[in-house]
């Protein structure tokens, strides 16, 4: 028998100075059964970075991801269907990358974990063409403390300013300082 998706509740309360957006988000996320609670934090930290201020070119919604190879973690459509953004949490093949970067406006990586340095070496000349590209790297030790707000309920605090982000739950926080890899050119 398969095993079932875990369904986690949170209630993200945002306070993005450096976007000037200040939210609040209800959301489920469905955790796969191969993922872990660092990589779900990561996208849940992925919405809180990247989520609009306004739905005039649509929401950003949790995407199947790991479920589906078509579909990235989150993304984002127009009102006409068109993909503005596409958001993969994790260390993606090129292939992904620049498949991604040929369907969307807008393409974020958000990598973590201790092998990103050997998993971009060799990727970054490879994707340099894709100017609509942007990744991002989360030091392994923080996404790990990341992990630990992890519970079926959750209420966050999500705070971020001059490139810090601080996440915590009335009784923890966690820092973070996502370091950029790639920059869009477009």
């Amino acid at each position: 028998m398969a095993l079932k998706s875990t369904i986690f509740k949170a209630q993200l309360q945002i306070a993005d100075v450096d976007r000037g957006l200040y939210a609040d988000h209800a959301l489920t996320l469905a955790r796969h059964p191969s993922e872990t609670d660092e990589r779900m934090m990561v996208r849940l930290l992925a919405f809180a970075l990247h989520v609009p201020a306004d739905d005039r070119r649509g929401r950003l919604e949790m995407a199947r991801g790991l479920s589906d190879t078509d579909e990235p973690d989150l993304w984002q459509h127009d009102l006409s269907g068109a993909l503005v953004h596409w958001i993969e949490v994790g260390q993606p093949d090129e292939r992904r990358l620049l498949k991604a970067a040929g369907r969307a406006e807008r393409v974020t990586v958000i990598a973590y974990g201790a092998a990103v340095a050997l998993w971009w070496a060799p990727l970054e000349a490879r994707v340099a063409r894709a100017g609509n590209l942007e990744v991002w790297q989360l030091p392994n030790d923080e996404s790990r403390a990341l992990a630990g707000l992890a519970q079926r309920s959750m209420t966050l605090q999500v705070n971020a300013h001059d490139g810090v982000v601080w996440v915590g739950d009335g009784e923890r926080a966690v820092s973070l300082s996502p370091r950029r890899l790639k920059e869009a050119t477009r």
